[in-house]
């Protein structure tokens, strides 16, 4: 990195030029010019290959007795029932609470069950697709706004994401209301969610590749459906709302293969109305929401008077101009990024190879890793080059590629290692945010799962014993090794964020006390990649007493029920099948069709009532 950024200065802007922002295009007649540029360019060489620049050695790392960075609780996230990585960003899943209602996105269908009266009662269910159609869609995310329901897919045959939105009466029945496509390349993401709901706006993130003959094909649009396969779409986004980095600009060759947008869309209206911004760069990305900004990182380009390994976009939510700033390497995933908005900046875990959170790359990164801190007054228009001095090198023992990141409060968490590695001594690193010593904290099993319980955080994988280990990092003091707990012959179920959820007890505001909920498979002789796709045959739950864990049960699956339900769309459970659930003083576990109602009596849970609510049981 020293090398990249020794002796590299990027060009002279030009006179009273604004360079806290990227510029826009003044309208079509100058975006069509610059494409036709770039198809010329292209015609003499093929876009570069991204670049990657090794980084400094590592400092050395603390024990955990060495520590003492002491944390501040600065508040807990909001009740609820997804674990979403931003309190108040609501995140795409396949269970929401409507009133009095649980509803189910479910292999290419909706369901509601009644919670009312201290029960369980399936109530209705509706395909999850426009009437009239094949359903020949994939439908993963769902989000709940007052009494609509939104249900996002993609449809590779009516050309985009595809939106539905529903009614629920206060009863619970449900009503298609209608139907809209944006215009995108597919967004599937093995750990990320394409949609969003901040209030009553939804916001996508998705890639379009651009043909830079034709380059009005790929600008973001919005259609409605009308049952016309081939009704047109109509732009969501002028050309004054699409920018590049001067970098890129004046670039001979660079890869501006995609347009990245963020579209805004108003669920309050009868008719959806949704509008856009976008950004061009390389096709690799991967993104993250905050409450007040879309951040999306490209990787690497070669620029004719400067180099860069990155881009990294701000795109504000508040309809201002979008920034950017080049960087080094890549983030892991979304939970690589984290906004300090008290602080006004970016934190963002990168790694010298990472191929960005399309499909399954997430899954596969290696090299050099650094911690970047990067203020938000240090977005520009995409001149600026982060300096050496806001990285700051993190050590990895094993040039593995299973990474898992997380920040907790005012710590980095991270951990690499094989996939499905089973290992005696895989370690964590706490880093903290302020520049206090790094903390090596060996764990006795494997790390598959990272995440938070209260103030501290929960290491989760298994050992060489088949044993699925949970450990605690305390970082509410001293920061060191907490209780570890092993559940016998068991693996994770589901590697989403959203299948985990942690609920403090009322009275426990850290999180010393409460109780966990994780799906879980018996079958050890599945294949790694079948927690991709939800193979969770239990939901297990942990109570945590004084920070002290103990077995509280499980709630178990009853495979022997399980009906052919005619699944028509959406036969695959790409986001999983199976979640636990705390609501108020209930608690529940989603498998499958089953829902599965707890009584926790003495720290144990045991079942208090069962319903199947598949579409072929009594109806």
């Amino acid at each position: 990195m020293s090398a990249l950024l020794g002796g590299c200065t990027a060009p002279a802007a030009p006179a009273r030029q604004d360079t806290s922002a990227m510029r826009a295009f003044a309208g079509d007649k100058e975006l069509a010019a610059f494409m036709r540029r770039i198809a010329a360019r292209q015609r003499v060489a093929p876009p570069p290959s991204p670049v990657m620049y090794d980084m400094p050695a590592p400092a050395p790392v603390a024990a955990p007795a060495e520590a003492a960075d002491a944390m501040v609780v600065t508040g807990m996230k909001a009740p609820g029932i997804t674990n979403t990585q931003e309190a108040d960003v609501d995140e795409g899943g396949i269970v929401k609470v409507a009133g009095d209602h649980l509803v189910i996105l479910r292999r290419g269908r909706l369901f509601t069950v009644s919670l009312a009266g201290n029960g369980m009662t399936p109530v209705d269910h509706v395909d999850a697709f426009p009437p009239g159609t094949s359903g020949d869609a994939w439908y993963d995310e769902m989000l709940v706004h007052d009494d609509r329901v939104i249900v996002v897919g993609y449809s590779y045959e009516r050309g985009g994401t595809e939106i539905n939105r529903f009614r629920i009466s206060p009863t619970g029945k449900l009503r298609y209301e209608d139907s809209y496509h944006l215009r995108s390349n597919d967004y599937y993401s093995a750990s990320n969610y394409a949609s969003r709901l901040i209030g009553a706006k939804l916001i996508f993130y998705t890639p379009l590749h651009i043909d830079a003959r034709k380059p009005f094909e790929a600008l973001p649009g919005l259609q409605r459906w009308s049952g016309k396969r081939d009704a047109p779409f109509s732009r969501t986004m002028p050309a004054t709302r699409l920018y590049v980095p001067e970098p890129l600009r004046r670039a001979p060759s660079a890869d501006m293969s995609t347009l990245h947008s963020v579209t805004q869309c108003d669920l309050a209206a009868p008719r959806m109305t949704c509008s856009a911004t976008a950004v061009l760069g390389s096709s690799s990305r991967t993104f993250y929401v905050s409450g007040e900004a879309v951040y999306v990182w490209t990787d690497g380009v070669r620029a004719k008077g400067a180099r860069s390994g990155s881009f990294v976009y701000r795109l504000p939510l508040d309809g201002s101009a979008p920034s950017a700033a080049q960087a080094w390497g890549g983030p892991v995933d979304q939970f690589s990024f984290s906004e300090d908005r008290t602080a006004k900046r970016l934190n963002v875990v990168v790694r010298a190879d990472s191929a960005g959170d399309a499909m399954w790359r997430s899954e596969r990164t290696e090299g050099a890793t650094a911690l970047l801190t990067l203020p938000i007054p240090g977005f520009g228009d995409g001149s600026r080059i982060v300096p050496a001095s806001a990285y700051r090198a993190l050590p990895v023992e094993k040039d593995s590629w299973n990474f898992h990141n997380r920040f907790v409060g005012k710590h980095l968490l991270y951990s690499a290692g094989d996939f499905n590695e089973h290992s005696g001594a895989k370690p964590v690193y706490a880093v903290p945010l302020n520049g206090g010593a790094i903390v090596r904290i060996p764990l006795p099993h494997g790390v598959d799962r990272i995440d938070i319980i209260g103030a501290d955080a929960v290491a989760i994988g298994n050992d060489m014993k088949e044993r699925l280990g949970f450990s605690a990092i305390e970082l509410a003091g001293p920061v060191r090794l907490g209780d570890t707990y092993f559940l016998p012959a068991a693996h994770e179920g589901e590697r989403r964020s959203q299948a985990f959820f942690f609920r403090p007890d009322d009275d426990s505001r850290d999180g010393a006390s409460g109780m966990l909920g994780l799906p879980v498979t018996r079958d050890l002789g599945n294949s790694p990649a079948a927690r991709f796709l939800g193979s969770g045959s239990a939901i297990a739950f942990l109570r945590r007493d004084a920070r002290r864990f103990s077995p509280a049960g499980e709630l178990v699956a009853n495979a022997e029920r399980a009906r052919d339900d005619a699944c028509k769309a959406s036969c695959v459970d790409w986001y999983g099948n199976a979640r636990p659930i705390f609501l108020g003083s209930r608690v529940f576990a989603l498998m499958g069709y089953e829902l599965v109602e707890g009584r926790v009596m003495g720290g144990l849970i045991g079942e208090r009532a069962r319903i199947d609510f598949s579409p072929h049981v009594g109806r």
